[in-house]
């Protein structure tokens, strides 16, 4: 399985990385390929039996038509209001709440709407390094979490908030890292591939 497919790998030819038309704008950039990044582990596009989103942003569907092959796991609700996540017409899984994906308690996708209105977060439970959730954008960075903040960009705040307390249960109950996508601080002291996490 396959938790976001990030910036459209096209952005890595990009010398000057992906501009926005609003010079105050997010400016993207993307070191390495998604399917460089895949076959350093030994892996095809084709091989990925599941890909699931966080949510309908660019920078973490970019790479979604690489998966033709692949189940697409998706809110339905994120799926209705989202036309970017029917057009590569993958094989796709509408969900309505959160979902066990293997049936064994190890890989959990988690609805936490709010920052849009079907975006969910992945609670990922591994032999060595114990439970770890995913955030996606429902925390935007630690200082969000930290103070209860909510980006004004966001869909609802109050869905949001709900989101980030169902996060604080499931962290106490599993004893779970919590992981914020977008937070550069705590990115940087975390493997990134080719390393990995047991």
């Amino acid at each position: 399985m396959l938790w976001d497919t990030g910036l459209p790998d096209a952005v890595t030819a990009m010398p000057d990385g992906l501009r926005p038309p609003d010079p105050r704008g997010i400016f993207w950039r993307r070191p390495k390929t998604l399917a460089g990044e895949l076959e350093q582990l030994g892996l095809k596009p084709a091989e990925i039996r599941y890909v699931a989103v966080s949510h309908s942003h660019p920078d973490h569907i970019g790479n979604i038509g690489l998966f033709a092959q692949s189940m697409l796991l998706v809110q339905k609700a994120e799926y209705e209001s989202a036309p970017t996540l029917s057009k590569p017409d993958l094989p796709t899984t509408r969900l309505e709440g959160d979902r066990d994906v293997f049936g064994d308690g190890s890989v959990t996708i988690v609805s936490t709407p709010g920052h849009t209105v079907g975006h969910q977060s992945l609670l990922v439970k591994l032999p060595k390094t114990g439970a770890v959730m995913l955030t996606g954008d429902a925390v935007h960075f630690k200082d969000n979490w930290d103070n209860l903040r909510v980006p004004s960009m966001n869909f609802n705040q109050d869905q949001t908030l709900a989101s980030m307390r169902k996060i604080a249960e499931i962290l106490a109950r599993e004893k779970a890292q919590l992981w914020i996508n977008h937070d550069k601080a705590q990115r940087e002291g975390l493997k990134m591939a080719p390393g990995f996490y047991e």
